[in-house]
């Protein structure tokens, strides 16, 4: 997706440790109509795909998964990383190690809003080394429920999360592979 590269080139800040930082555009701060146009083409990679739910996880997923929805007719779900007094009932629980906050979560979902009868399109800002998506596949298949496919818009093809994913058979699609980044001189090398 030429645009989202653009606009990564543009106002993506690259930091020491492999961090690429697009908080001004995509995980803080949001650009709508930038993800008008994410939400559209994951609505084109997966238009033969039955979904009939999206799932993602609290925080920088919310925004993306809300956009691409409206395309979809679907709800969106999000894992919570903290029990709270207003989930009630059973939950389906997991733990998610982040890349970026170096911290494992137990990360759930109600009971309530996965079923076995649901087709699942997994969306996430960022994919690095896979923790987080192993987590979410792992709610997913703890309720019955169908993977159509995972949606990511910015993956850290140097790490090795996609791979690992792509592995266990899961249909992703990402809008922006990044191949290497160099802190020093602010150069992202995209997957052609």
């Amino acid at each position: 997706m030429e645009l989202l590269k653009e606009r990564i080139r543009k106002d993506g800040i690259i930091k020491e440790g492999n961090v690429l930082k697009v908080d001004s555009f995509l995980n803080h701060q949001m650009d709508i109509d930038l993800l008008n146009e994410i939400g559209k083409e994951f609505k084109r990679l997966f238009a033969d795909r039955p979904v009939n739910k999206i799932l993602t996880i609290e925080a920088s997923g919310i925004g993306i998964a809300c956009i691409a929805a409206q395309y979809f007719n679907a709800p969106v779900v999000f894992a919570k990383k903290k029990q709270s007094i207003n989930i009630d009932g059973e939950v389906y629980s997991t733990k998610i190690e982040s890349f970026t906050h170096k911290t494992v979560y137990d990360v759930i979902v109600s009971k309530k809003f996965l079923h076995k009868e649901d087709h699942i399109l997994i969306i996430d800002d960022f994919l690095a080394n896979g923790c987080a998506m192993e987590g979410l596949i792992d709610l997913v298949q703890s309720s019955g429920a169908i993977i159509e496919g995972i949606g990511i818009v910015i993956e850290k093809g140097f790490q090795k999360g996609g791979e690992l994913i792509r592995s266990k058979g899961v249909h992703v699609e990402s809008l922006a592979i990044v191949d290497g980044m160099n802190a020093q001189t602010g150069e992202v090398i995209f997957r052609n």
